[in-house]
């Protein structure tokens, strides 16, 4: 019994020793610390490994906007920029929803992916102060239309919680107001959801123009 004990001892100390590397990775990038971070991957600290508390320094970096930090995890090749969460976010969707265009730029440039399946950083770019995001996600490829495991798009996002720039700039990019998530709604629902009559009103009067449109080149389709 009391080998036993010893046993479980050394397995905890050492587990201990193991996590230390990762808090201060943690530590320093919640602290802006670049060289301190670039130091310890140097040292040989797992980029990846998550700290005592189950945080991982690129989501740290990311959520306080630590840019000094972040720039010295995404110089190590070993850095994983895909890799999701407890919620299945990525950094790239982290960053996206805070708004944090510095932060979404380097990780776009370092190969993060633009889309997904189901939630995407277009989704998140919607949701929040955007200050570019959206824009810059859609020039490098966003899916416009993507939608979401219940079936909503960005669009459906902005129209509820983006600022009012966003619908406009997705529409003209091509974004498909009509689109229905699988409870039946609409943008223009998102939009009264979120007691914005005005914009509700005018994504009504594009999906009924939409619509006229489509009906009047079915004549034309069946003639050819």
């Amino acid at each position: 019994m009391k080998k036993a004990w010893i046993a479980a001892l050394a397995l905890l100390a050492t587990t201990a020793l193991r996590a230390a590397p990762a808090d201060e990775l943690a530590i320093a990038a919640e602290m802006n610390d670049g060289r301190a971070v670039l130091a310890l991957l140097l040292k040989g600290v797992d980029a990846n490994q998550a700290d005592s508390r189950g945080r991982k320094a690129i989501f740290i970096a990311v959520r306080e906007e630590s840019l000094r930090a972040l720039d010295s995890l995404l110089a190590s090749p070993q850095t994983q920029v895909d890799e999701a969460n407890a919620q299945g976010e990525t950094p790239l969707m982290v960053a996206a929803i805070r708004g944090s265009l510095p932060a979404v730029q380097a990780l776009v440039k370092r190969g993060a992916a633009v889309n997904r399946k189901g939630w995407t950083p277009l989704h998140y770019a919607c949701s929040g102060p955007d200050n570019g995001v959206a824009a810059f996600l859609i020039a490098h490829g966003a899916e416009l239309n993507a939608r979401s495991e219940n079936g909503t798009t960005p669009l459906m996002m902005a129209a509820r919680y983006g600022n009012s720039d966003l619908v406009p700039l997705l529409i003209k990019a091509g974004a498909e107001p009509r689109a229905a998530n699988e409870q039946e709604l609409t943008a223009a629902d998102f939009a009264q959801r979120g007691g914005r009559d005005v914009m509700a009103k005018e994504l009504r009067l594009i999906i009924q123009e939409r619509q006229r449109a489509a009906k009047a080149a079915e004549p034309a389709k069946s003639a050819n």
